[in-house]
């Protein structure tokens, strides 16, 4: 399945780029020529606490699908970070997305940090900035945590093909989609445990070296779907203090208990209705009369935002001394052309019902505004791998203007993660291995195998599973 808009890889100078934008009417500033070391804003370094982050690129956090059954990281794992290391971002964003206890893991091959797998966590963070310090001198400047994580909803903790949601309240549309019921919901003393849980694994993460811990609040994961709790009852769902209850006590305990360990925050800033695939496979809204409460920096309609309570909780959260926001936006379950703009859908997904870079856009803009009325707090954006050859130009202004400190890349990383250090060297990309948005890194853990880029990473394109991914996409070729 492919869509009818225009393919990135075919635009190919600053003109036909311009005039792409304007005929999308959506509003995206690039540089025609980018600069290279500290001449270009993603060269130069940034002071933060006390610290130096090398370069204005960031490695985002992602989930590999590929580590042991007790959670601790494999072969695969390794190779991954490595190449992260090696990448030439100076800020590793995450690393993987590591949950923080058994129900809260994603797949039975997710990352979970516990007293079992924190050593070779350990041993391959170290390993990662070593192999850092090798390749570009120091790592003195390199910034790397790890995120952790609660999937909520999305939670297969024993088997990939059943999903055992924990939930933070019944939510009418997503409840239908994945076949939840008001058993899901979890308990206030199930959410004491959790929030138990996330303390635990700051302190292990700590141990492990890590210089700080995303809590993550995106994607409709846990902590995410309790900024929108509006019909749970008691102390953690209403109020907006109630809302983000869940957040302030797991920030309060890392302070109190892990004082030297920096916080950050994955944050989906708005979120819009869940989508389906509709007439000829292109995504709709689910249907759904009157206003649309449930998505957290949202204008009530599903498909606008108001940032009011998005600026609220990041206000909330640099009052606790959280002084860095990964954005993004919505959730690659049930919006993710909101969430990862891409030209192709992955097998549970559907065909894009706008330009990808109209996507693209709205996330870049959304970021500079809530970076407006929040200055003193290092915004991280995402959504850019879909600009492909034209990432750097649009990045460089990004910075440049002051929309964003960071850009970060996530699937791209997987295909060509030396994008961050050739665009800085002021080397010409290599169009063999930019990430075109097949979804094959999605695809393939939807159906139970590892994450990678099977058509550009040459490692993955010689596994026995590059043979299942081909005929499960040729079996979504049938669907249309």
């Amino acid at each position: 399945m492919s869509c009818e808009y225009r393919k990135m890889s075919s635009i190919k100078t600053a003109a036909d780029f311009k005039e792409h934008i304007g005929s999308l009417n959506i509003n995206l500033g690039f540089v025609e020529k980018t600069r290279s070391g500290e001449t270009s804003p993603l060269g130069r370094p940034l002071a933060y606490k006390g610290r130096t982050i090398g370069n204005r690129w960031c490695i985002l956090p992602m989930e590999g699908w590929d580590c042991l059954g007790n959670g601790a990281p494999s072969g695969l794992t390794e190779r991954r970070w490595m190449r992260f290391g090696q990448s030439g971002a100076k800020l590793i964003y995450g690393c993987e997305a590591a949950a923080v206890m058994p129900s809260g893991r994603s797949n039975t091959r997710q990352m979970m940090i516990s007293d079992d797998t924190v050593g070779g966590i350990a041993a391959l963070r170290s390993k990662m900035a070593a192999g850092h310090k090798t390749k570009f001198g120091t790592a003195d400047d390199l910034y790397a945590g790890l995120q952790i994580t609660h999937s909520g909803r999305y939670s297969h903790p024993a088997d990939d093909k059943k999903l055992e949601s924990r939930t933070a309240y019944s939510h009418p549309l997503l409840d239908k989609k994945f076949h939840n019921d008001a058993s899901c919901v979890v308990s206030d003393a199930e959410v004491e445990d959790i929030i138990a849980h996330f303390i635990k694994a700051a302190k292990l993460a700590h141990k492990a070296g890590f210089d700080f811990v995303d809590v993550k609040h995106a994607h409709g994961y846990l902590g995410h779907e309790f900024l929108s709790a509006f019909d749970r009852p008691g102390r953690y769902g209403g109020s907006f203090e109630n809302r983000t209850r869940f957040f302030r006590e797991i920030v309060e305990g890392i302070k109190s208990e892990v004082p030297g360990l920096d916080i950050s925050v994955r944050l989906s800033l708005f979120d819009w209705f869940p989508f389906e695939k509709g007439e000829s496979n292109v995504g709709r809204p689910m249907q759904w009369d009157g206003p649309y409460k449930y998505a957290f920096g949202g204008d009530g309609t599903g498909l606008g935002r108001d940032l009011t309570e998005t600026v609220k909780f990041i206000q909330l959260a640099e009052s606790l001394g959280i002084k860095m926001i990964c954005t993004t936006v919505g959730s690659p379950y049930y919006n993710p052309h909101i969430q990862r703009p891409a030209y192709y859908p992955v097998s549970d997904g559907y065909l894009p019902p706008e330009d990808p870079l109209a996507g693209v856009a709205r996330q870049i803009n959304c970021v500079a505004e809530v970076k407006k009325q929040c200055p003193g707090i290092v915004f991280v954006g995402s959504g850019y791998t879909y600009l492909q050859e034209w990432l750097p130009n649009v990045g460089e202004y990004v910075v440049e203007n002051g929309m964003a400190d960071f850009i970060g890349i996530g699937r791209m990383v997987l295909s060509y993660p030396e994008i961050c250090a050739d665009s800085l060297a002021g080397k010409e990309l290599d169009r063999r291995h930019i990430c075109r948005t097949f979804g094959d890194c999605t695809t393939a853990p939807r159906n139970g195998l590892i994450s990678g880029c099977y058509p550009l990473d040459e490692y993955y394109r010689e596994m026995t599973e590059a043979l299942k991914m081909r005929e499960i996409k040729q079996a979504m070729k049938k669907q249309v």
